[in-house]
């Protein structure tokens, strides 16, 4: 998933400040997906602190 950027972002600058960037899809997109894989690792983190009881899947779905 690691890949350089595809092109060099370029920044948009108003009033001598930095205010938006201007990527590629491509990059714009990896850059979401790294985002969203952030936050599942969190979550999963979240979810090992907790106490998880498991049980056998056929007795999930008799209950279904």
């Amino acid at each position: 998933m690691s890949k350089a950027l595809t092109k060099k972002p370029r920044i948009i600058i108003d009033g001598g400040k930095p205010t938006a960037v201007i990527l590629s899809i491509h990059d714009y997109e990896e850059l979401l997906q790294r985002v969203e894989d952030v936050e599942d690792l969190a979550e999963l983190k979240r979810l090992r602190r907790t106490n998880l009881k498991f049980r056998p899947f056929e007795e999930f779905l008799k209950d279904r």
